[in-house]
């Protein structure tokens, strides 16, 4: 038994997403013989890989099908995430993706959507950052129960810089940080823009694998600033079932597909999906009607991420501070956790096929 032999059995071994196998793809590392033991490395696209443990089971049946059958397989994981940008120099030099979370219209829950994405790919082991671009309606303050506290500046590199919060384990940026929360944001366009350009030039967000940005409703002034200051990885778009919804939604695909801007669809995903009371989990209640978001994704061939069912304690927790996904092992937290994986997918095969 040598290197070779595992390797080919490796070979067999398909890249759930990517549909190649893993050595092609050059994702094993460090092959370690031992007696009656062999050890190595998979690389993942991502360190919020969902497909972890059906790649270390597929790992382990291959070599025990094709080298021995009772050899012990020890399968470690390491992630170099996928990324599409090269020049690295330019605009936030360390973030690897940018997800645009974008509404046709206000109301659909946009905002706890971003939120709960974000802390989703947290909750996994991404390294990520929120910027709320939502300038005259700024829900980051309230949802991450920061309130009240201001982020601080530090020179870095010779320039005058601003540290984003740091809250359930993410990085944090927002207009309602910075002003006071009872006066209005009364601004033109031009000066929103400016203010969005700011939090992509002037904040400091590290060594991000996600940046998560909740962009404010419709398509205006701030959606072309801001597809036009960074590289976007992609959009992901939210909508109820509603009539009304969908309509701006397929608005907001449009502004994103024009040839000007050229932003990719990361996806779909369709909040209030259906009302269920926590005590009778099992009953659906389409309030808004029934799988509209589904049928518009299948309508413009787009990747369909998932439904978010409406809970009351979805409300609460944005209220309190403490959005859904966290310390929730109920069916908000599942939806919210396989909309993240549904997303987490469609950029790492997008990122591939570049």
């Amino acid at each position: 038994m040598g290197t070779e032999a595992i390797l080919k059995a490796l070979s067999t071994v398909e890249e759930p997403d990517l549909k190649k196998d893993l050595v092609t793809l050059q994702m094993v590392k460090d092959i370690k013989l031992n007696e009656g033991s062999v050890e190595f490395t998979i690389v993942l696209t991502t360190p919020a890989c969902p497909l972890k443990e059906v790649i270390r089971r597929n790992c382990e049946n291959a070599i025990h099908a094709h080298v021995d059958e009772g050899l012990e397989v020890i399968v470690n994981f390491t992630s170099n995430t996928s990324s599409l940008r090269v020049d690295l120099t330019a605009v936030l030099p360390g973030v690897k993706n940018i997800i645009a979370v974008v509404s046709g219209k206000g109301g659909v829950g946009k905002s706890t959507v971003s939120a709960n994405l974000a802390l989703a790919l947290a909750k996994q082991g991404a390294k990520v950052g929120l910027m709320d671009a939502d300038i005259y309606g700024p829900s980051v303050p309230i949802m991450f129960g920061v309130r009240g506290k201001r982020p601080f500046m530090e020179n870095i590199d010779g320039k005058d810089k601003i540290l984003p919060l740091e809250q359930h384990g993410i990085k944090l940026i927002s207009i309602g940080l910075l002003v006071d929360e009872k006066s209005a944001v009364v601004w033109r366009g031009p000066m929103a823009s400016s203010a969005i350009k700011q939090f992509v030039t002037d904040v400091h967000w590290g060594e991000l694998d996600y940046l998560v940005i909740d962009m404010p409703p419709g398509t205006g002034d701030i959606h072309l600033t801001l597809v036009q200051t960074i590289p976007v990885t992609g959009v992901v778009v939210v909508t109820t079932p509603q009539e009304v919804a969908l309509a701006d939604a397929k608005k907001a695909i449009a502004m994103f597909n024009q040839t000007q801007l050229k932003v990719p669809i990361i996806g779909l995903v369709e909040n209030m999906a259906w009302f269920t009371p926590e005590e009778l989990p099992n009953s659906k209640y389409y309030i808004f009607g029934k799988d509209g978001g589904k049928h518009l994704a299948d309508q413009l061939d787009l990747n369909f991420l998932g439904q978010i069912p409406l809970v009351q304690s979805i409300r609460e927790g944005g209220d309190k501070g403490t959005p859904a996904i966290i310390g929730d092992n109920g069916i908000t937290a599942e939806a919210f956790s396989a909309f993240a994986d549904e997303t987490i997918r469609a950029i790492a095969v997008a990122n591939a096929s570049k």
